[in-house]
């Protein structure tokens, strides 16, 4: 870690940390629900999941039209589909012969949409 003044290009910048303050610990949540957030993000972090959060965004869709929409195959949307709903972020329930699947909350589509937003604008 350096500690002397910095320099971006032509203007120093110079290190104002005193080694004699301390921050006050901010508040957090309880552990459980540090845990669960952590659970969540998991669960959102491969591309494919994001994709399907995405797809599911106008409304709930079958596998079938997951798997047309995505272009990978129907065991491997599957296999995230279970585990998204092991997570709480989409819920299914049977049409005929097939599983309809859809979110089951929007804030989970904010946080998506933010995390894909932030990342174009990289």
């Amino acid at each position: 870690m350096h500690s002397g003044p910095r320099s971006t290009g032509s203007d120093p910048v110079t290190d104002v940390h005193d080694a004699d303050h301390r921050a006050s610990p901010l508040p957090l949540p309880p552990e459980r629900v540090v845990s669960a957030a952590g659970e969540l993000l998991r669960a959102l972090s491969a591309p494919l999941r994001i994709a399907i959060v995405l797809q599911l965004r106008d409304g709930p869709r079958c596998v079938h039209e997951l798997v047309d929409a995505l272009g990978v195959t129907q065991p491997l949307v599957s296999q995230h589909l279970r585990i998204l709903k092991s997570s709480g972020v989409v819920s299914s329930h049977r049409q005929g012969r097939e599983m309809r699947y859809e979110l089951l909350d929007e804030h989970l589509l904010d946080i998506v949409e933010a995390a894909v937003g932030h990342a174009g604008e990289q």
